[in-house]
């Protein structure tokens, strides 16, 4: 016989299960959901440049450019994206066992249907390629005639021509890791040629060129480089492109891992581009045009960097595939495979610790500022949103220098696998995955990789929940910049090119000013 409960009863049950302890021994590693808020979008790719009426010609014809380049750059990663997700189709086709098997045909026409979607993309992809080097060669002729070269380059194109060059280094790197393109391919034109869906010249042709494509390793770099060779003085510009990319990193102008990573390959390709029959990057060393013995500094500081997703690729591989490498080997010290201290992460642990304490210190303190300040009915000074916007930059400069840690100690992992006679745990029948990951870690790198992932984690949720602050600084110190840069800096220049008539500059400084008011 079931026992009754009365509704007290049960109610009171309900609420000791509010009581219960339910623990759970999953550590939280997802994180904290993004904030709803509303934020301008002012990467408009140059679509408002006719509108500033006081600026030069020049001026609005380097954005139109970079208009068109940033585009083409957009187009690039995505098709960066689809050969690196590339998985092989062909594969999973039943193959053909002999000429006599009944359902052949359809096999076929099933290989044909499910593959050509994937081989439009490819033939996209090598028209893009095509029109993307031509492109950049044609800017880098602009660039390169007399009467340009007495003019200057401004910065942000010449780091807008180092993403191009980075951007051919990857496609085309990633072309000739992928060997599951090229057996779709041939599955795709094997199938096409039995139903005679090429027939035509025109398809003949197109499906050649794309054959040659995909089976010659590093095409794209050898048309780019023969289609720069004829252009007299490209090394100068590529020279300019270079030493850009080694300003920033001398002055650390970066922020995301990714950022640092581009200088470092646009670097390196940009070498071995500059070294060929018409240039030599050694003399345009002795000509004090470029440094190399800053770059072969860097280059062993940092031995192998992201490619792409987790792609590595040793940047040394650049310099020995250089055309004049073999005569001036001695002079390069980043060729010799020794261990960079930059990769031990147990040295680096102690300073990062340091940082991460006297940061979460300093964090701290603004953020019971802000709580006082908030109670109070004047907004922040000009110094206090300044010193708030510095506190955020520092914030996810340290967020950014730590996770580079750990994504180059991983890249140099992956391309330095363990072996059985470094790691007695490791297998000899293990797989090159495995030597590279699981058994290529010690128990203290592995404690340590867990404490810096958690000091990010940390670190980020701290700095989110003040995100609504840090906006409001960041944008108030800005404007405050701006105008001190208008209505102050910029006076004493102006007053001079008037004395001394220099009316182009008088032009140029008159154009800014009146641009910037305008903002």
């Amino acid at each position: 016989m079931a026992t009754s409960v009365t509704l007290e009863d049960a109610l009171s049950n309900v609420d000791l299960l509010e009581d219960i302890a339910l623990p759970d021994q999953q550590p939280c590693i997802e994180p904290p959901p993004a904030s709803i808020v509303y934020q301008a979008n002012f990467d408009t790719n140059f679509e408002d440049r006719t509108a500033f009426v006081t600026g030069i010609a020049k001026f609005m014809e380097e954005a139109t450019v970079h208009a068109k380049l940033n585009e083409m750059l957009e187009e690039g990663d995505e098709y960066a994206v689809m050969l690196y997700t590339w998985r092989s189709c062909s594969r999973a086709i039943p193959s053909i066992k002999s000429n006599e098997q009944p359902n052949r045909v359809e096999i076929y026409e099933k290989t044909v249907e499910v593959l050509e979607p994937e081989v439009t993309k490819l033939v996209n992809f090598m028209y893009f390629q095509k029109r993307a080097v031509d492109w950049f060669c044609e800017e880098i002729k602009r660039l390169c005639h007399q009467e340009r070269r007495r003019d200057f380059v401004s910065e942000a194109h010449l780091l807008t021509l180092g993403k191009f060059i980075n951007m051919f280094a990857v496609l085309d790197a990633l072309k000739n890791m992928k060997s599951s393109v090229k057996n779709d391919y041939a599955q795709y034109r094997r199938a096409a040629g039995f139903l005679k869906k090429m027939a035509d010249p025109q398809s003949i042709q197109e499906s050649q060129n794309l054959s040659m494509v995909l089976a010659n390793h590093d095409k794209i770099t050898n048309t780019l480089k023969e289609k720069l060779e004829t252009i007299p003085g490209y090394e100068e510009i590529l020279a300019d492109v270079i030493n850009i990319c080694l300003t920033y990193l001398d002055t650390r102008m970066y922020v995301t891992p990714e950022e640092k990573h581009v200088l470092f390959k646009v670097m390196g390709f940009g070498l071995y581009l500059m070294d060929g029959s018409q240039s030599n990057i050694y003399k345009l060393d002795s000509k004090k045009r470029i440094s190399l013995s800053k770059i072969d500094k860097y280059f062993k500081q940092l031995q192998v960097v992201t490619l792409f997703g987790d792609m590595q690729i040793p940047l040394y591989s650049y310099i020995t595939k250089s055309p004049h490498y073999e005569e001036n080997k001695s002079r390069w010290t980043c060729t010799a495979t020794n261990n960079s201290p930059s990769y031990n992460i147990l040295e680096q642990l102690q300073p990062i610790r340091e940082e991460h304490t006297k940061y979460i210190s300093e964090l701290a303190r603004h953020s019971n500022e802000v709580v006082t300040t908030a109670q109070k009915d004047s907004p922040r000074t000009d110094e206090e949103n300044k010193e708030l916007c510095d506190l955020a930059l520092r914030g996810v400069q340290l967020l950014s220098s730590w996770t580079v840690q750990l994504m180059e100690l991983y890249s140099w992992k992956l391309v330095h696998p363990t072996d059985n006679f470094s790691n007695k745990d490791c297998p000899k029948e293990a797989e090159e995955y495995e030597r590279a990951t699981r058994y290529n870690y010690d128990t203290d790198e592995k404690f340590a990789f867990v404490e810096v992932i958690a000091m990010i984690k940390g670190l980020q949720l701290l700095m989110s929940r003040m995100e609504s602050v840090f906006n409001e600084a960041i944008r108030r110190n800005i404007y405050a910049d701006l105008q001190d840069f208008v209505q102050i800096v910029l006076r004493e220049p102006l007053r001079q090119t008037v004395k001394k008539k220099k009316t182009l500059i008088k032009s140029i400084l008159t154009s800014i000013r009146d641009t910037c008011v305008s903002i």
